[in-house]
């Protein structure tokens, strides 16, 4: 669920802190350090999602939400450091979708890009599938149900967690943090090797369903892992 995103923030650190974990997500990323050069790039570039400090030079974050909000439908995260509910509020009030309070975690902002992400498109018409394929392999997410080369697979939750994860983009290599934050979530303490675990007993249950099916499951050296839709294709 790549994106082009813009990052309104004039905190250096911040920002570039934010570009790497949003970069890490294969967003493609541009930042602006003051209110004007981000209604600018707003306008120029339509990114799919603003990030939006709100304490801004030359134009603060809340009249960059006003002015945006009455040109443009794109979703807007606030980032505050004001903790009052009035406060908050009020940036919701001017059209912002989410907000977030400083100081906060890199991993919960990635979080809640992606909720805003599927959210806007899904209101767009852009609904994700129910029914996932790669090669040889089918994920049916609404019945919770796999099947490779037409054969049943049965899957533990987090193991279809992680399938489905792959299945959702096929060909981009994760590296298992971002596993672990898709499948377990931003605020639990799993260790990346639970990702790997997972993954041999989903080579496992694959080959056992359809032998060399788990061709399709490639480790992706120095990165983590893909499904790659081609390697599978003999397993059909």
């Amino acid at each position: 669920m790549s994106a082009r995103i813009l990052v309104a923030e004039d905190d250096a650190k911040q920002s570039r802190l934010i570009r790497i974990y949003l970069e890490r997500e294969g967003h493609a990323v541009q930042v602006a350090a003051d209110g004007r050069a981000a209604l600018e790039r707003a306008r120029s570039a339509r990114p799919d999602l603003l990030v939006l400090d709100v304490m801004l030079p030359l134009v603060d974050g809340l009249d960059v939400c006003r002015i945006l909000r009455t040109e443009s439908d794109v979703p807007i995260l606030l980032l505050t450091a004001r903790t009052t509910e009035e406060d908050m509020l009020l940036g919701l009030d001017l059209g912002a979708d989410d907000y977030l309070t400083k100081p906060y975690s890199p991993r919960e902002l990635t979080a809640r890009v992606r909720a805003l992400l599927r959210r806007s498109r899904k209101a767009a018409g852009a609904a994700e599938p129910a029914v996932l394929r790669v090669g040889a392999l089918e994920l049916d997410t609404a019945r919770f149900e796999v099947r490779v080369g037409g054969r049943p697979v049965a899957m533990t939750a987090k193991e279809f967690a992680v399938l489905e994860t792959l299945a959702r983009e096929p060909g981009r290599a994760f590296t298992r943090a971002q596993i672990v934050e898709r499948v377990f979530g931003f605020d639990r303490d799993v260790q990346e090797r639970t990702v790997d675990a997972h993954v041999m007993n989903l080579r496992r249950k694959l080959d056992e369903a359809a032998p060399g099916a788990s061709r399709l499951l490639e480790t992706v050296y120095g990165r983590g892992y893909r499904l790659d839709d081609a390697a599978g294709s003999a397993a059909s």
